[in-house]
């Protein structure tokens, strides 16, 4: 957390050309999450009758100063040196994989759904044995 602190400070960007696309989706994640967390702050103010009375607009200002520390702490988060470095190696782990084709993600897709539903099928049928046989048990008693 210490190290998290002092890179809150800093304005460089760490290897700035490396792991670009991995640093700007993990941006655009933690951004989204604190814009949808706000946006929900922002409407739980919104009715607040104290706060009205209060401090008017305040429903607007609180979140949006949140909004500009969080999205400043997770681009400092994205360029901290131990984490831009852990995504830059996933970015180029992610260049050796070998991914499906078309076909082949359809055909994977079709086998997946198929034992979805054979495995929902049979524990349906395996929820309605035990039904039978509780129901049965109990009438005995």
């Amino acid at each position: 957390m210490g190290e998290f602190l002092q890179e809150l400070v800093h304005f460089g960007v760490y290897k700035g050309s490396q792991g670009r696309i991995t640093r700007q989706l993990t941006f655009a994640a933690i951004a989204i999450t604190i814009a949808l967390g706000l946006w929900r702050l922002h409407v739980g103010l919104k009715f607040s009758p104290w706060l009205a009375a209060h401090l008017p607009m305040a429903h607007y200002w609180i979140p949006g100063i949140l909004l500009l520390a969080g999205l400043w702490a997770a681009f400092r988060l994205v360029n901290m040196p131990s984490f831009a470095d852990f995504l830059i190696a996933v970015e180029a782990e992610m260049v050796k994989v070998s991914w499906p084709s078309r076909g082949e993600l359809f055909r994977y897709s079709m086998v997946v759904i198929v034992v979805i539903f054979f495995l929902a099928f049979l524990l349906y049928g395996f929820d309605y044995l035990w039904q039978l046989l509780f129901r049965y048990v109990l009438r005995l008693f």
